[in-house]
């Protein structure tokens, strides 16, 4: 389907809009994927807090310019689809990730954060908001109880040297 250059300006500002506000992109090839499955992919990517979006590479290209996902512009070839995570930066890898594995066809070409290039097996891994300060406090709770421990050790050794 042919765009005029008003619907080809309305893309480019929502992307760069979305770019804008996004911690981190992935940039993927979906060719050979069904129409259920991707819904099934889009559904997820709301739920996520994902944006997701095919767009035509030149597009895509003046959209980017200026943000920190310029870095993707090599990987912008074939079909592209591309997604921000506006919550958390391994949102959208992690998505795409686990949507790989169960679609052979489905292809991760390439992922940003902060201005750099990123594997996308570590974007996949950062922990989450929650699970950061689960490792947080087990690791105070852990340093808490160890001084406990050492703590009563002095004490008992201060209570055998005066008896």
């Amino acid at each position: 389907m042919a765009l005029n250059l008003q619907d080809k300006q309305a893309i480019v500002a929502e992307v760069n809009e979305a770019a804008k506000g996004a911690l981190s992109a992935v940039i993927a090839d979906s060719r050979g994927v069904t129409v259920d499955k991707m819904t099934e992919l889009r559904k997820a990517a709301r739920e996520a807090g994902v944006s997701m979006r095919v767009v035509r590479n030149t597009l895509l290209r003046r959209a980017v310019e200026g943000t920190e996902f310029e870095c993707l512009t090599d990987t912008f070839t074939g079909p592209t689809l591309i997604a921000f995570s506006n919550e958390h930066p391994g949102a959208a890898a992690r998505l795409f990730k686990d949507f790989a594995k169960a679609n052979d066809k489905f292809e991760i070409k390439g992922a940003a954060f902060e201005g750099k290039i990123q594997d996308v097996d570590f974007l996949a891994t950062l922990p989450t908001y929650e699970e950061a300060i689960a490792r947080l406090m087990g690791t105070m709770k852990e340093a808490a109880a160890g001084k406990l421990v050492r703590t009563f050790a002095a004490l008992r050794d201060k209570l055998q040297e005066a008896a």
